[in-house]
């Protein structure tokens, strides 16, 4: 999908010009995938912008960055208000959110603790990612034959740059062969997620959600899924699970921040159909807090 300019982006605490945001061709990410980011969304209501558990979010971004030995130079405080900042700055009311913390110019080679650590944070707008008519009614998609790294390959809890390869070869795959998205098994042939999302298998009315033992990043929105459905009184459960399961669902669905809540209406040209009462109930709830007319969930909105 292709990004709308705006006119600021936040680098290393300083707003630079849309246009003047750049990085040296020798930058240690740009050769070695050495980053961690994020995808956070903001949201225009009727009282002011928020941000969707931008806190959360920031804290997995400095996960990441552990896991990966590198220091983040500024606090999950300062890194939280810098991303309101430039929110506030570009007038954004609805928009998408990309912090990155990435190893910069000045060290080459496969140990880089000695390269520079560089953040910036960017904002644009950008729509449903799977599209709104596949929020409705559910998209088609493909197992991949490209599988989920494993935990002694990758670590799959990092958000990090270089290990989104693995995503980008099933989701091409999948889109060539005429699906919307791609789903992943895990390292054992195990279901695991979507080449951006999360995954949700719906029987008889209960939601089965791979564990992080699946490979699966544990996702801010599946967190979120989890209280809903808690509080829906609508039981949910983790499980390994295989495909024959999916394909043998009375629901499906997948949840991301770029992709938010999406059904899956059909896997591998098995037909689950159009999405069902437990789809739609969590996609109400979840819509209703985003739009801020849920105040079971106001600790979720962090005001612009």
């Amino acid at each position: 999908m292709p990004i709308t300019e705006v006119s600021k982006i936040w680098m290393n605490g300083e707003m630079v010009d849309w246009a003047d945001a750049k990085v040296h061709l020798l930058t240690h990410a740009l050769h070695y995938g050495s980053g961690v980011f994020e995808g956070i969304r903001a949201y225009g209501t009727s009282k002011g912008t928020h941000v969707f558990r931008l806190t959360d979010h920031i804290r997995r971004l400095e996960r990441s960055a552990q896991i990966y030995h590198m220091d983040l130079p500024f606090s999950v405080e300062e890194l939280v208000q810098a991303t309101k900042d430039v929110v506030k700055v570009n007038e954004m009311e609805s928009c998408y959110i990309r912090p990155i913390v990435y190893r910069g110019y000045g060290e080459m080679g496969l140990f880089p603790l000695h390269a520079p650590v560089d953040v910036a944070i960017a904002v644009w707008p950008w729509g449903t990612y799977l599209g709104d008519d596949g929020i409705e009614h559910g998209i088609r998609a493909k197992i991949s034959s490209f599988c989920r790294f494993g935990p002694n390959s990758l670590p799959p809890a990092a958000k990090a740059t270089g290990q989104y390869i693995n995503s980008i070869l099933a989701k091409v795959e999948a889109v060539k062969a005429g699906y919307e998205e791609a789903l992943l098994l895990d390292h054992n042939g195990n279901l695991s997620e979507g080449s951006g999302e999360n995954l949700y298998v719906v029987k008889n009315g209960v939601i089965h959600t791979p564990p992080a033992s699946c490979d699966v990043l544990e996702g801010i929105t599946r967190d979120a899924i989890f209280s809903i459905a808690a509080d829906e009184g609508i039981s949910m459960v983790e499980k390994v699970m295989v495909r024959s399961e999916l394909y043998g669902a009375d629901e499906a669905f997948l949840s991301g921040t770029a992709a938010e809540i999406v059904p899956l209406r059909e896997v591998d040209d098995r037909v689950i159909g159009e999405p069902g009462p437990v789809t739609k109930r969590i996609q109400e709830i979840f819509y209703g807090i985003i739009k801020g007319e849920d105040d079971r969930y106001a600790d979720y909105l962090e005001w612009v």
